[in-house]
């Protein structure tokens, strides 16, 4: 386990003795993990692509299966919203992904220049930065004195207390594929029974019934799953989405139910 993970679950189980072994110096030597590492940034993606997959498609089914049209217009319904949906996600993590590291990289490249041009007026800026947080006038240009040293500490710390603004190592194209292909394979469980019925004979009046099933299965799982995210109780996430998943289909399924035979 990681250092970073031992640190996590002491926090999770309140054990100070772990705290203590997993923030020694020979563990933040010996630790090849930094936070936020390569192995976990596309889990945010993943998780919340797959829960919007299977709420919507599910709420698809909900909805055609309450209006009674048949398992036929289930399919086309349903996979035209997996692919066309899941392609809307996956293009809106791109740009607003490609838009922020555009922001970042431009307020960096700004903060540099400043850095290079008006020393004086950034050091200046940072030392009141520093007072409003509750320095001192003294440890604050002490803090500054060390800082300044390293030009690019320099506009890390510029860029984290003056703008607010995290570095984000994702790739936009990478972070587009994980949102599409959750959106994919989770959105679908509601559909799976509907294409099975396509090789082998399932009855309508089980079809429905057994997509319920699996779809609360699934969006059980996938709320527990967002603890590797949020770091909460897994049952209580997962139930969380459940009940949510669940309501969204339930009104699908009444508009449906009332409006069966509208236009048809």
């Amino acid at each position: 386990m990681k250092r970073l993970d031992r640190a996590r679950k002491a926090y999770q189980e309140k054990d100070m003795s772990a705290s203590a072994a997993a923030h020694s110096p020979a563990a933040i030597v010996q630790a090849a993990e930094r936070h936020g590492g390569a192995s976990h940034q596309y889990i945010g993606d993943m998780v919340y692509g797959g829960l919007d997959g299977i709420v919507t498609t599910f709420a698809i089914v909900s909805g055609v299966a309450g209006a009674n049209l048949g398992s036929g217009v289930i399919l086309i319904l349903g996979l035209a919203n997996l692919l066309a949906d899941g392609l809307s996600m996956a293009a809106g993590a791109f740009l607003s992904l490609k838009s922020e590291r555009e922001y970042y990289d431009r307020e960096r490249e700004r903060e540099t220049w400043e850095i290079e041009h008006f020393p004086e007026g950034e050091l200046s800026e940072m030392v009141e930065i520093y007072r409003a947080k509750g320095y001192s006038q003294e440890d604050a240009e002490a803090l500054m004195d060390i800082q300044s040293k390293d030009h690019k500490l320099w506009v890390d710390v510029m860029m984290v207390h003056e703008l607010g603004l995290l570095p984000d190592d994702r790739q936009p194209l990478r972070s587009a594929l994980a949102t599409f292909l959750s959106f994919l394979v989770a959105g679908s469980v509601p559909l799976f029974i509907y294409l099975l019925g396509l090789v082998v004979t399932v009855d309508d009046a089980v079809s429905f019934p057994l997509a319920l099933v699996l779809s609360g299965l699934a969006l059980f799982g996938l709320g527990a799953a967002k603890v590797f995210v949020t770091e909460r109780s897994w049952f209580r996430s997962g139930l969380e989405m459940l009940m949510v998943g669940g309501l969204a289909a339930g009104i699908a399924y009444l508009v449906g139910y009332l409006l069966q035979g509208l236009g048809v």
